[in-house]
């Protein structure tokens, strides 16, 4: 259940942070100064806690994991876009508007990944939640 909640929760963040980068995906000025920065959140494994006596840790094919933790929100490093548009506000001398490096079609790609991951996550836990109250029954006969 502690590897599906940790599933959930990180999944949620990548749901908020691409949320946000749709949500700026037109956003020419920041309070940084410049376009909006495309942002990415970082995910690892969690390491399994070593002498627990869980079956992760004595599993002879080396599976240890014991779920994800969430790193930050990094920036991501790629340009900006650069969109002729001379009557911009934002537009240089020479016409230009530096654009987010945000991708709709990407997000919108990164959006589905999180909601079906977010759902595995689901499903896992009311499984791992529906076996735990078949074995109560079997302990009540």
């Amino acid at each position: 259940m502690d590897i599906s909640a940790s599933g959930l929760t990180a999944e949620r963040l990548r749901l908020d942070v691409i949320a946000n980068n749709l949500a700026n995906a037109n956003s020419t000025r920041t309070s940084s100064g410049g376009p909006y920065v495309r942002q990415v959140a970082v995910v690892a494994s969690r390491p399994a806690e070593t002498g627990t006596g869980t079956a992760a840790s004595n599993d002879p094919r080396g599976l240890t994991g014991s779920g994800v933790r969430v790193l930050g929100i990094a920036n991501d490093p790629s340009p900006p876009v650069l969109k002729y548009d001379p009557s911009h506000p934002d537009a240089d001398e020479a016409g230009y508007v530096s654009m987010p490096n945000v991708n709709v079609v990407t997000e919108m790609v990164d959006l589905i990944s999180a909601t079906r991951a977010y759902e595995a996550n689901v499903t896992a836990l009311n499984a791992a939640k529906q076996m735990i109250l078949k074995a109560l029954e079997i302990g009540r006969a």
